[in-house]
């Protein structure tokens, strides 16, 4: 699959902010003491199992949202959310990977401006709705505990459709990051991790070093974290585009 007109929008957030969010088998990864919080719209072009003709491959809009963990010491990613811009890829996608995968209402176009983003989260489906309900009921149990240390954590209940909506374009050269920079450390993850009753699945994704440029964005909507139960952050993003990477991705499985 081929990434497109990807944006890394990353928060630097207080780890204990997010502890209680995060499945308890994962630890909440920091660098100098800081946790990070992301949001990042792309397109992928040319998705299909391997070996597939290219008359079955697909393309669709995403927007996931994820912090950073590591697991039995392995860094890597954990997605609180993942939109997707085709209902039934939503429903197949969550069942392969256990991910919080959402429907959602996108637009992409390009301008003048640069790439102009919109994501509005549909309703989802019978599954998805026992998934989140799962996740949710980890979430409030994992809050409780989190009140016994005297941690302030929000808690989702009913909220509108989680709702996304920037323009965003390149301001610099393409430049690698450089082993042991912030840019780095937030990029360049090549494990994520699932929870899966009382484990953990890992998946991986392979692809060239990112090939990423300085970027500007406006940003009109945000309601992502309000729908985790997470109180929005105020500091500015940092952000770095990517115009296209190719790459491969496994199914998670326990390892």
């Amino acid at each position: 699959m081929t990434l497109r007109h990807g944006l890394f929008v990353n928060w630097p957030v207080d780890p204990e902010r997010i502890r209680p969010h995060v499945p308890s088998e994962l630890t909440v990864d920091t660098r100098d003491g800081t946790a990070w919080l992301s949001v990042l719209p792309l397109v992928l072009t040319n998705v299909g199992f391997r070996g597939t003709p290219s008359s079955t491959r697909v393309a669709f809009a995403e927007l996931n949202v994820r912090t950073y963990v590591t697991y039995r010491g392995d860094p890597g990613l954990y997605f609180f959310s993942v939109d997707v811009g085709q209902q039934l890829l939503a429903s197949v996608a969550g069942l392969l990977t256990r991910l919080p995968v959402f429907p959602a209402e996108m637009h992409v176009s390009g301008s003048g401006e640069g790439v102009r983003f919109s994501s509005r989260r549909l309703r989802a489906s019978s599954w998805q709705r026992r998934f989140q309900d799962a996740m949710r009921s980890e979430r409030k149990a994992e809050a409780t505990r989190a009140a016994n240390a005297n941690v302030d954590v929000g808690v989702d209940g009913d909220t509108e459709p989680p709702w996304f909506a920037a323009t965003y374009r390149p301001t610099g050269p393409v430049e690698t990051p450089g082993s042991g920079t912030l840019e780095h450390w937030l990029t360049e993850r090549r494990r994520f991790y699932a929870p899966n009753r009382d484990s953990v699945l890992v998946g991986e994704v392979a692809h060239d070093p990112w090939p990423l440029q300085p970027a500007e964005v406006t940003i009109t909507e945000n309601t992502m974290f309000d729908a985790l139960g997470l109180a929005p952050t105020r500091a500015e993003p940092l952000v770095y585009y990517c115009d296209e990477l190719e790459m491969t991705g496994s199914i998670p499985r326990r390892r």
